[in-house]
């Protein structure tokens, strides 16, 4: 024990004792806790990290840390990070852990269903990535979570995102069934940014997306309101009911005007969305409406779904909704 802390720690055995003195290095009597993200700047002490580690909670006696790191730790250097680290995890394991850099994996999710404007503003938000990323093309980044590095420029990050797309795609297309309507890759991603949109439950998006591929063949229009809301709010909510003008208006991608798909996607599908409409469900369905739970009511016929429309407004007057 290096001599100048000596008299520091035989006041601190002569006060608390042994097995008090050593517990918080060991973690002894602690329950784990939840874990916290803390970070160590570039060229930080010994003395430094300690009263961090106290304003984060993680310790309750900063000058009992320096001591025990100096008798019971190495020489070590802490390194510049940010970690991961878990109430009541131990101090000893604190400064090992730092020691060693074992830094905490960053990662940003992206969600079925996101467009491309809210993709560049999850990226321009992450502070600890550096340079600028363009607003990706519509449909080309794979909804997934991504581990990246603390530095790294964004338009890498991106990069690996719209090559795990390219990969999936690729990978899907290869498995297409023949009851598949769409007759390439790029209109197999803007069918499946549809039916992402159109349900949030799983279980329905083959089936949903058997409806559309019935539609198709029968050159019936897709009627998916979706497509009318993207050009207003580039995929965002809209946070209102579509208006009439809208409606009428020829935007590309209003599919109340004309059969067929839009000129384009209308979100990120994630990968499930995509193998739906490359083997979709066999169905006679050519509509469908919300139920009110969530999911949705299926007709073969305008006259039965005009019928489960009804119920469904009744639902919403009843609820308040209209």
């Amino acid at each position: 024990m290096p001599r100048r802390i000596l008299p520091a720690f035989a006041a601190l055995l002569l006060v608390v004792g042994v097995p008090l003195a050593v517990a918080p290095w060991y973690g002894w009597g602690q329950a784990p806790g939840d874990s916290i993200r803390f970070t160590v700047a570039k060229g930080a002490s010994l003395a430094t990290v300690a009263s961090d580690l106290n304003r984060a909670g993680l310790i309750d006696a900063p000058r009992q840390f320096r001591l025990l790191a100096r008798l019971l730790g190495d020489d070590a250097p802490v390194q510049a990070g940010t970690y991961r680290l878990r109430h009541g995890g131990g101090w000893g394991v604190y400064l090992e852990t730092l020691q060693k850099g074992r830094v905490a994996a960053a990662t940003l999710t992206i969600p079925e269903g996101l467009p491309s404007i809210t993709v560049a503003e999850r990226l321009a938000a992450l502070t600890d990535l550096t340079g600028k990323a363009a607003v990706p093309a519509e449909g080309s980044v794979l909804p997934d979570t991504y581990a990246y590095e603390p530095g790294e420029p964004r338009a890498r990050l991106l990069g690996r995102m719209t090559a795990a797309m390219d990969k999936t795609l690729a990978d899907l297309w290869a498995k297409r069934s023949n009851a598949t309507v769409v007759k390439t890759p790029a209109e197999a991603v803007i069918l499946a940014s549809i039916v992402e949109k159109e349900t949030g439950k799983a279980s329905e998006r083959r089936l949903i997306a058997g409806v559309y591929s019935n539609r198709l063949r029968q050159g019936i229009k897709l009627d998916a309101d979706p497509t009318v809301i993207y050009p207003i709010t580039a995929g965002k909510p809209l946070g209102r009911r579509i208006r009439r003008s809208e409606l009428a208006r020829d935007t590309g991608y209003n599919t109340y005007l004309k059969p067929g798909l839009p000129k384009g996607p209308i979100a990120n599908p994630g990968r499930d969305s995509i193998a739906a409409v490359l083997d979709p469900a066999p169905t006679r369905a050519l509509y469908f409406v919300a139920d009110g739970s969530g999911g949705h009511v299926f007709a073969t016929t305008l006259a039965e779904h005009n019928a489960n429309v009804a119920k469904w407004y009744a639902l919403r007057r009843q609820r308040g909704e209209m």
